[in-house]
């Protein structure tokens, strides 16, 4: 049992936790706002495309500062793990071999439509006249 003054004591602000959560919750905030940027990207510019493009910047700042901070609090488990791992590092994986090319593959088939898509002259996607789904 603990005593009765230590139970009283307010438990100290983890900041290690806190950065994580933050670092987490922008982070998956990310592909939503994503998704809703490209299905906002032919619209007028009104209230919806403009709140969706701000929730998406202000995130990704948010995300990159809190995961840099993430990385200064933990840079001892980081380095005490490079360091452990030196040898390992050197010796690419097969694993890591396989999901390079995967990605590097999907990323770059999903990505490429944007050099597909156009009118004749290739200025604007045929969509841009009439918001994000056609007519």
């Amino acid at each position: 049992m603990k005593p009765a003054s230590a139970a009283a004591l307010p438990r100290p602000f983890r900041y290690r936790a806190f950065v994580a959560i933050v670092a987490t919750l922008t982070g998956l905030s990310l592909p939503i706002s994503g998704f809703m940027n490209h299905y906002y990207q032919f619209a007028p510019f009104g209230v919806e495309r403009h709140f969706w493009m701000s929730l998406h910047n202000s995130a990704a700042i948010l995300f990159a500062v809190f995961a840099i901070w993430h990385g200064i609090l933990n840079r001892k488990a980081l380095l005490q793990h490079l360091k452990g791992n030196w040898l390992k590092l050197r010796a690419v994986s097969r694993e890591s071999i396989y999901a390079l090319l995967l990605v590097s593959v999907l990323v770059g088939l999903i990505s490429s439509h944007a050099f597909h898509v156009g009118d004749s002259d290739g200025a604007h996607p045929p969509s841009s006249q009439h918001g994000p789904f056609g007519r």
